[in-house]
């Protein structure tokens, strides 16, 4: 039996009963897919990824090592290698991509669903198959000739792909990158841009080889000599592992290699490497992406598409998490029912009887669902976006409206999931500290999810500088505006009265919050107060946190109303513990969640950064 247990029924509730994708679906920029084919699309996948050997794979790619040879060429388990030509064979890497690449055109919306359901099934296989997303990536921003030498084939030849920006001294500190570019020759007439031969060191680099892949495509960031310093100064390159000739065929080796693979706690069977750029005689040959200097915005596009798949990904692992630790209460039995323990001959229950038992499972379950949620409502920012590219103005608030969301999809989801999963191990007992249950894994597969991509920290100062201060909250407004609105709706009668009074005080707190952060940043301006803005900076995170729990916690009172509605209308039938487990998770969010905004609010109004005079001795 396979340990992914899916929430299909969940994800098509986000689509088609909250966000009315079957309005727009088959139209327009999705016209190649409509409602009905992606329902289709959605069931098939689901069963590859729970049924196949794609989940079948999740426990041996832990346990089997990876191997490394002298030449750079990496080597996973067999049954990782037989789960990814499983996933190419069954077409489910063209899913994401639009139908001029050989695509199936899906929207965003259902991209995304479609990564819940592969990370949730085998997290670890779900982060190689990046070739694709690569190839759209040079099919936006490259040259004719990089489109047709390495985007093109990278889809119909299933490359590998990486993105190459971490450096063994620089870390998250991209700016600080020292891997040098020396520009050998002119763009020619085959487009492929101008020659560089690069020369560094770089480390953390996801899925840099396989031989399940023929080629692997490197975006590399380095610094052409007498560039500026910093992210500025940086150009982004294509990097072949293979060089390919006019013809498409696959050449001698390019100057790069893994010359390391990192032994971690989870993610095993995902090699990350240390990759060598010009350190063995032989030249690294890289090609200026798009023939401009313009590195980390082109990157950008890059990143912003990992944080999202981390999001989704540590959502899908609480979700499987959850429902696991489900099943596993409602047959474990043990003890008597708390109303009859002083009675030693009672009847011993299942521990889904027990209140504690009850209280841990629905803080998985509306956080599972509250996350997913909010996965589901960034892809459908991303499908308006979308349906909106005739239109510039509008497609620029779009695309505002899909960044605001991306450090909460990324940065909560990540840390909720991680502290979450220790409630779905807490269920088990200590059967779930044992490899007989898969909690184990998945904890040690979640962690590195608030760490790459952008560290929490580093997201919460995105959202703060560079999604909120930079178009001086108008974004943000909007999204406040939405909550504001179903704040003050209800008619008289209205069940979720409480839970709209309970949003609208932790939208209040929370753009108080956000006050307090604005004023000692703005405070920090003056040179003599330089130490003003530590008091942002302490706080950032938990503001971070409380933006998007108003923002699941609106999401979640949407879906309880449409529940509720079924409910009411008697038209539930066999979903009628479904909904009313929807209204059960707003309730629970709504009434013990959302309280821990004001606790985060007035701890920054009263906070005089007094942790940073501490000397670092103290520690």
């Amino acid at each position: 039996m396979s340990h992914y247990k899916s929430n299909l029924r969940d994800i098509e509730f986000n689509l088609f009963e909250v966000l009315g994708a079957d309005e727009y679906f088959g139209t327009g920029p999705f016209e190649a897919v409509d409602g009905d084919q992606a329902r289709m699309l959605l069931s098939e996948l689901e069963r590859f990824a729970t049924t196949s050997i794609w989940a079948e794979s999740f426990v041996p790619a832990d346990r089997e090592p990876l191997a490394l040879s002298p030449e750079g060429d990496v080597t996973v388990p067999e049954s990782l290698d037989e789960a990814l030509h499983a996933f190419y064979d069954a077409g489910w890497h063209l899913m994401p991509l639009p139908t001029h690449l050989g695509g199936f055109g899906a929207p965003p919306t259902v991209r995304w669903a479609g990564t819940e359901l592969l990370a949730g099934g085998h997290a670890t296989a779900s982060l190689w198959p990046i070739g694709a997303l690569m190839a759209t990536i040079v099919d936006r921003i490259g040259t004719e000739g990089q489109k047709a030498r390495f985007g093109q084939p990278m889809v119909d030849q299933r490359w590998g792909g990486t993105m190459v920006l971490t450096e063994p001294d620089a870390g998250s500190d991209v700016g600080a990158g020292t891997t040098k570019a020396v520009k050998v020759e002119d763009s020619g007439t085959d487009d492929l841009g101008d020659v560089y031969h690069l020369e560094g060191i770089k480390r953390f680099i996801t899925s840099a080889d396989a031989q399940t892949h023929p080629n692997t495509m490197h975006l590399v960031l380095a610094r052409p000599e007498g560039a500026a310093p910093g992210t500025k100064g940086l150009s982004l390159f294509i990097v072949p592992k293979l060089h390919v000739d006019a013809d498409g065929n696959l050449g001698e080796r390019n100057g790069v290699r893994v010359s390391n693979l990192e032994k971690k706690m989870g993610i095993k069977g995902s090699a990350t490497c240390e990759l060598s750029l010009g350190q063995d005689g032989v030249p690294c040959v890289g090609y200026l992406a798009g023939n401009i200097h313009d590195g980390i915005k082109q990157m950008f596009l890059v990143i912003e598409y990992a944080r999202m798949m981390v999001g989704t990904k540590a959502m899908a692992t609480l979700s499987t998490g959850y429902l696991n630790a489900l099943d596993y209460a409602k047959l474990r039995v043990q003890g008597a029912d708390l109303t009859q323990m002083a009675d030693k001959t009672a009847p011993k229950v299942e521990i889904i009887n027990h209140p504690d038992v009850r209280r841990i499972l629905m803080e998985q379950k509306a956080h599972a669902e509250g996350m997913r949620a909010l996965v589901m409502f960034a892809g459908w920012t991303q499908d308006q976006a979308q349906l909106a590219e005739d239109d510039p103005d509008e497609h620029k608030r779009w695309i505002a409206r899909e960044d605001l969301l991306l450090p909460l999809v990324k940065g909560y989801c990540s840390e909720k999931a991680y502290e979450l999963l220790a409630l779905s191990l807490q269920t088990y007992g200590g059967s779930g500290f044992t490899q007989d249950y898969p909690i184990e894994q998945y904890i040690r597969v979640a962690k590195i999810d608030t760490l790459y991509e952008g560290t929490t920290a580093i997201q919460a100062l995105d959202l703060l500088f560079r999604k909120i201060v930079r178009d001086q909250g108008a974004t943000l407004m909007w999204l406040a505006d939405q909550v504001r609105e179903l704040v003050k709706g209800g008619s008289e009668g209205d069940p979720f009265a409480g839970g709209r009074e309970q949003l609208g005080t932790a939208l209040d707190e929370t753009q108080q919050h956000l006050g307090v952060l604005i004023q000692h940043a703005m405070a920090s301006m003056d040179e003599t107060k330089r130490t003003e803005v530590y008091k942002t900076g302490l706080n950032s995170t938990e503001f971070l946190f409380s933006l998007a729990e108003v923002t699941i916690g609106w999401l979640l009172l949407r879906h309880a109303e449409v529940a509720q509605d079924q409910l009411d209308a008697g038209t539930a039938g066999k979903d009628e513990a479904f909904y009313a487990g929807k209204v059960a998770s707003a309730r629970w969010f709504l009434s013990t969640v959302l309280p821990k905004v004001a606790l985060r609010t007035a701890k920054a109004r009263e906070d005089d950064g007094w942790l940073m005079d501490v000397p670092a001795e103290a520690f």
